[in-house]
């Protein structure tokens, strides 16, 4: 276990999955709290996103933190590698939380004033989601191999 907590991009993404998970269990109150007082017992659309986003996020961020605990690269190259993800799944929690306490929408970016943002936004965040944990699979089959 200490190896694991020796290195920084672990510490930031087991960090980021207990917070990312504490926020999934609050979200499940207000999700219960919002059927219970719905006649059809139903939650707002992305009181439920939010929700479920954050669970599936604290779960991602367990697996970035084993990759990047395996992977042959520098803890530096790693914690670059971590950092990306992590961030745009906090973003996107916050997001759905905002759009979950204003019931506005059931579609964001459908109802969004700016697509153009939106989209520009949404091709980072893949750029970065996908570009972190592709360094640290490398690193994780860099290491199985050599």
């Amino acid at each position: 276990m200490e190896e694991i907590l020796s290195h920084t991009a672990t510490r930031i993404a087991l960090s980021a999955s207990g917070i990312f998970f504490m926020i999934g269990l609050i979200t499940g109150v207000w999700k219960y709290l919002c059927m219970r007082r719905h006649q059809r017992a139903e939650a707002p659309h992305y009181v439920n996103i939010a929700h479920r986003a954050a669970l599936m996020y604290a779960f991602s961020a367990q697996l970035l933190a084993v990759f990047a605990a395996i992977s042959a690269f520098s803890d530096l190259v790693n914690t670059i590698a971590v950092i990306p993800p992590l961030l745009f799944f906090g973003i996107a929690i916050v997001h759905y939380v905002q759009l979950g306490l204003t019931t506005d929408s059931n579609n964001s970016l459908r109802d969004s004033p700016d697509k153009a943002k939106d989209y520009l936004i949404l091709n980072i965040l893949a750029v970065a989601e996908i570009g972190g944990f592709s360094v640290l699979l490398c690193g994780f089959f860099v290491r199985l191999f050599a």
